[in-house]
């Protein structure tokens, strides 16, 4: 049972909205699992009060934080320090105490690397689409690209995607020149939110039998977890990679970053799975 005195130590997630956030069940799960006296809670904070939040965080000795939507790069100047990943992808969702100094990591990128290869799917060097160009997809675009992967990324928004790819070396291909692309794909990514409950039947557009059928598909998508693009990719033969993988490794590199102890992923993946297929 969850215990709560003057040693507990506190962590959370800020975000507007938050109340949907999964993170309080995953990491109370993991301090159960490991017998910690800390506790997870969630505080929606609406972007003008921000700054107070993080200034509460300092005074009260908060030992971490996650961040979420409005806030991962509202957070960089409220801080002292980021590392090289949070640096180079330009947003945060974790924040964590160093030597004294509150720091901002980014936590995403190798959360997403760590659940593919979890799903036996090693990316180096493959040529890899990316659909998508809001900040789910510059995790995975920097993730890929310190791969080696070639990368390429399409976007409802030109302009969009061509930005990413020149911040990260990548290249952007308008979503009308795909079908020259996807024959020679080793991967896909969908980084939107299409195919997201209550849409379920949303989907890129993929034309899947143009895809080599030994390529693998990856969607960041995880209610459902078995989307209707996984659903069209299987069909067609490709191995697939839901989006519960990355919601876990991401939340366990946090919570190795703020207790120090290897996170507990079987405990923290089967905490929230119920919540996925309600």
């Amino acid at each position: 049972m969850l215990r709560v005195d003057a040693h507990t130590q506190l962590v959370g997630v800020l975000g507007y909205p938050v109340r949907h956030s999964l993170s309080p069940a995953m990491h109370n799960a993991a301090f159960q699992a490991l017998g910690l006296n800390w506790v997870y809670l969630a505080f929606e904070v609406p972007p003008e009060l921000l700054p107070q939040a993080v200034t509460g965080m300092r005074g009260l000795g908060i030992r971490g934080l996650n961040l979420t939507i409005p806030h991962k790069q509202a957070v960089i100047p409220l801080l002292d320090g980021l590392t090289d990943a949070a640096a180079r992808i330009g947003a945060v969702n974790t924040l964590f105490w160093h030597e004294g100094q509150l720091m901002g990591d980014n936590t995403d990128a190798e959360g997403f690397l760590r659940a593919l290869l979890e799903a036996s799917v090693d990316p180096t060097g493959h040529t890899v689409l990316v659909l998508g160009a809001g900040g789910a997809a510059r995790a995975v675009v920097y993730a890929l690209t310190q791969r080696g992967c070639r990368v390429y990324i399409a976007n409802r928004t030109y302009e969009r995607a061509l930005l990413l790819a020149q911040a990260f070396g990548a290249e952007a291909i308008p979503l009308h020149a795909l079908e020259a692309l996807l024959p020679r794909l080793d991967g896909v990514v969908n980084s939107t939110s299409l195919g997201m409950a209550p849409d379920v039947h949303s989907t890129p557009p993929v034309a899947w039998q143009l895809v080599p059928p030994t390529a693998w598909a990856c969607d960041l998508v995880y209610r459902p977890r078995q989307t209707r693009f996984l659903q069209l990719a299987a069909a067609h033969g490709l191995k697939t990679v839901d989006g519960l993988g990355m919601l876990v490794h991401q939340g366990a590199l946090a919570f190795e970053r703020w207790t120090g102890h290897a996170a507990p992923i079987s405990a923290m993946r089967d905490a929230i799975t119920p919540f996925l297929e309600e």
